[in-house]
């Protein structure tokens, strides 16, 4: 009976931590241009989506080049995908992805120099959800 119970403990226990990370949402910030931090940082977003976290990437100063339809990155082994194709991964896996307000214009660019699927993120915006209780950061 005594096992039955701490099995059942255990359980709910068990049930409840997954059912916090459902709820959890990641901001990954990555600033980075080094392909193999690009990298890590969008195998960490994917592997958060894969867990069930909402995920929303901002790129800003050299990582924003991956936001921009033109120009390529490096293949990574094991994958052999570049960081680029693995942001275009995370977006079709439902991921928002944002350039910072000051990498277009400090670029010379517009928002029409952006991938499918990438946006321009609004300070308040993202001010708003790094306060949000429930929200994790990882910065690249």
């Amino acid at each position: 009976m005594h096992k039955l119970l701490v099995a059942f403990t255990l359980g709910i226990a068990s049930f409840s931590t997954v059912q916090a990370q459902s709820n959890s949402e990641l901001l990954v910030s990555l600033n980075s241009g080094i392909p193999q931090t690009q990298g890590v940082a969008m195998v960490l977003a994917n592997q958060a989506l894969a867990q069930k976290a909402t995920v929303r990437v901002l790129l800003c100063s050299d990582a924003g080049k991956l936001a921009l339809k033109a120009g390529e990155s490096t293949p990574l082994k094991p994958s052999n995908k570049t960081p680029k194709e693995m942001l275009q991964g995370l977006i079709k896996a439902g991921a928002k992805v944002e350039v910072c307000a000051l990498f277009l214009p400090n670029a010379d660019m517009s928002p029409s120099d952006l991938a499918e699927g990438i946006g321009v993120a609004k300070p308040a915006e993202i001010a708003g959800y790094l306060l949000q209780a429930n929200v994790k950061t990882i910065s690249f």
